[in-house]
Protein backbone atom coordinates (compact mmCIF):
# COMPACT_ATOMS: atom_id res chain seq x y z
CA UNK A 1 0.00 0.00 0.00
CA UNK A 2 1.30 3.52 -0.91
CA UNK A 3 -0.31 6.10 1.04
CA UNK A 4 0.29 10.27 -0.09
CA UNK A 5 -0.92 13.21 1.71
CA UNK A 6 -1.12 16.07 -0.88
CA UNK A 7 -0.59 19.14 1.90
CA UNK A 8 -0.88 22.50 0.22
CA UNK A 9 1.85 25.20 1.47
CA UNK A 10 0.42 26.84 4.39
CA UNK A 11 -0.72 30.67 4.28
CA UNK A 12 1.87 32.88 2.14
CA UNK A 13 3.08 36.64 2.83
CA UNK A 14 2.53 39.22 0.65
CA UNK A 15 4.08 42.04 2.36
CA UNK A 16 6.99 42.24 0.37
CA UNK A 17 6.11 42.66 -3.00
CA UNK A 18 9.38 43.11 -4.24
CA UNK A 19 9.88 39.18 -3.59
CA UNK A 20 9.17 36.84 -6.74
CA UNK A 21 6.18 34.28 -6.36
CA UNK A 22 8.75 31.62 -5.55
CA UNK A 23 10.56 33.70 -2.71
CA UNK A 24 7.40 34.95 -1.02
CA UNK A 25 7.55 33.26 3.10
CA UNK A 26 4.37 32.39 5.51
CA UNK A 27 2.48 34.53 6.94
CA UNK A 28 1.35 34.81 10.22
CA UNK A 29 -1.95 32.52 9.75
CA UNK A 30 0.89 30.13 7.64
CA UNK A 31 3.18 30.21 10.95
CA UNK A 32 0.26 29.12 13.16
CA UNK A 33 -1.14 26.91 10.91
CA UNK A 34 1.44 24.90 9.20
CA UNK A 35 2.46 23.27 12.88
CA UNK A 36 -1.50 22.97 14.00
CA UNK A 37 -2.31 20.59 10.99
CA UNK A 38 0.79 18.70 11.00
CA UNK A 39 0.28 17.70 14.78
CA UNK A 40 -3.69 17.04 13.67
CA UNK A 41 -2.27 15.00 11.35
CA UNK A 42 0.18 13.39 13.92
CA UNK A 43 -2.97 12.32 15.69
CA UNK A 44 -4.16 10.64 12.83
CA UNK A 45 -1.04 7.89 13.37
CA UNK A 46 0.18 8.33 10.35
CA UNK A 47 4.14 7.73 10.14
CA UNK A 48 5.37 8.80 6.82
CA UNK A 49 8.82 7.85 5.96
CA UNK A 50 9.69 11.04 3.54
CA UNK A 51 8.75 13.80 2.22
CA UNK A 52 8.40 15.34 -1.08
CA UNK A 53 8.54 19.31 -1.77
CA UNK A 54 8.43 22.16 -4.34
CA UNK A 55 11.68 24.20 -3.54
CA UNK A 56 9.22 27.49 -3.19
CA UNK A 57 10.42 28.86 0.21
CA UNK A 58 6.36 29.11 1.55
CA UNK A 59 6.31 25.21 0.62
CA UNK A 60 9.95 24.51 2.58
CA UNK A 61 8.41 26.48 5.29
CA UNK A 62 5.44 24.40 5.35
CA UNK A 63 7.41 21.27 5.00
CA UNK A 64 9.45 21.93 7.60
CA UNK A 65 6.75 22.22 10.50
CA UNK A 66 5.34 18.67 9.11
CA UNK A 67 8.97 17.15 9.16
CA UNK A 68 9.77 18.58 12.67
CA UNK A 69 6.45 17.07 13.88
CA UNK A 70 7.11 13.63 12.54
CA UNK A 71 10.50 13.72 13.62
CA UNK A 72 12.10 13.08 10.32
CA UNK A 73 15.38 14.38 9.27
CA UNK A 74 16.49 16.53 6.74
CA UNK A 75 17.81 13.48 4.89
CA UNK A 76 14.39 12.32 4.45
CA UNK A 77 13.15 15.58 1.86
CA UNK A 78 13.69 16.02 -1.30
CA UNK A 79 13.41 18.95 -2.89
CA UNK A 80 11.83 19.06 -6.24
CA UNK A 81 11.87 22.39 -8.61
CA UNK A 82 8.79 21.01 -10.78
CA UNK A 83 6.73 20.43 -8.02
CA UNK A 84 6.65 24.19 -8.09
CA UNK A 85 2.77 25.20 -9.30
CA UNK A 86 2.88 21.74 -10.86
CA UNK A 87 -0.36 20.16 -12.79
CA UNK A 88 -1.50 16.34 -11.71
CA UNK A 89 0.65 14.82 -14.38
CA UNK A 90 3.91 16.31 -13.09
CA UNK A 91 3.29 15.47 -9.66
CA UNK A 92 2.16 12.06 -10.43
CA UNK A 93 5.79 11.84 -12.31
CA UNK A 94 7.35 12.78 -9.62
CA UNK A 95 5.97 10.04 -6.98
CA UNK A 96 6.79 7.72 -9.53
CA UNK A 97 10.26 8.65 -8.34
CA UNK A 98 10.21 7.91 -4.76
CA UNK A 99 12.62 5.31 -2.58
CA UNK A 100 9.86 2.35 -2.62
CA UNK A 101 10.91 2.03 0.88
CA UNK A 102 8.59 4.79 1.35
CA UNK A 103 5.16 3.46 2.11
CA UNK A 104 3.31 6.93 3.35
CA UNK A 105 4.77 10.34 1.98
CA UNK A 106 4.12 13.86 2.67
CA UNK A 107 4.12 16.07 -0.40
CA UNK A 108 4.06 19.64 -0.38
CA UNK A 109 3.11 21.77 -3.51
CA UNK A 110 0.63 24.32 -4.77
CA UNK A 111 -3.04 25.62 -6.28
CA UNK A 112 -4.61 25.22 -9.05
CA UNK A 113 -2.84 21.72 -9.36
CA UNK A 114 -3.52 20.14 -5.97
CA UNK A 115 -7.31 20.95 -5.92
CA UNK A 116 -7.32 19.70 -9.64
CA UNK A 117 -5.33 16.81 -7.86
CA UNK A 118 -7.69 15.85 -5.41
CA UNK A 119 -10.50 15.83 -7.83
CA UNK A 120 -8.97 13.51 -10.38
CA UNK A 121 -9.22 11.02 -6.87
CA UNK A 122 -11.62 8.01 -6.66
CA UNK A 123 -14.29 9.89 -4.25
CA UNK A 124 -17.81 10.59 -4.21
CA UNK A 125 -17.49 14.15 -3.51
CA UNK A 126 -15.91 17.06 -5.72
CA UNK A 127 -13.49 19.64 -3.84
CA UNK A 128 -13.97 23.13 -4.79
CA UNK A 129 -10.57 24.33 -3.24
CA UNK A 130 -8.07 22.66 -1.29
CA UNK A 131 -7.64 25.71 0.39
CA UNK A 132 -3.91 26.73 2.03
CA UNK A 133 -2.60 24.02 4.68
CA UNK A 134 -5.11 21.58 3.61
CA UNK A 135 -4.28 18.11 3.28
CA UNK A 136 -6.06 15.74 0.69
CA UNK A 137 -4.80 11.62 1.54
CA UNK A 138 -5.03 9.31 -1.17
CA UNK A 139 -4.04 5.37 -1.33
CA UNK A 140 -3.14 3.44 -3.85
CA UNK A 141 -2.88 -1.25 -3.09
CA UNK A 142 1.25 -0.85 -4.87
CA UNK A 143 3.83 -2.22 -4.26
CA UNK A 144 6.30 0.18 -6.20
CA UNK A 145 5.66 3.95 -6.65
CA UNK A 146 6.44 3.29 -10.56
CA UNK A 147 2.73 1.77 -10.06
CA UNK A 148 0.92 4.81 -8.82
CA UNK A 149 -2.03 6.29 -10.61
CA UNK A 150 -4.09 9.03 -9.40
CA UNK A 151 -6.89 7.96 -11.09
CA UNK A 152 -6.69 4.50 -9.37
CA UNK A 153 -5.86 5.91 -6.00
CA UNK A 154 -8.68 6.47 -3.67
CA UNK A 155 -9.33 10.04 -1.60
CA UNK A 156 -9.56 9.18 2.03
CA UNK A 157 -9.28 12.15 3.95
CA UNK A 158 -9.53 15.91 3.49
CA UNK A 159 -8.46 17.63 5.98
CA UNK A 160 -8.06 22.02 6.40
CA UNK A 161 -7.54 24.76 9.02
CA UNK A 162 -10.77 26.22 9.68
CA UNK A 163 -12.58 22.89 9.65
CA UNK A 164 -14.28 21.65 12.43
CA UNK A 165 -12.86 18.73 14.71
Amino acid sequence: MKTVHFVRHAKSSWSDTSLKDHDRPLNGRGKRDAPYMAARLVRTGTLPEGILTSTAKRARATAKAFREAFGLGKEDVIRRPDLYHAMPTSIEEELRTLPDAWGTVLVFGHNPGYTYLANQLQHEAAIDNVPTCGIVTAELDVVSWRKFSLRDARRTAFLYPKQEV
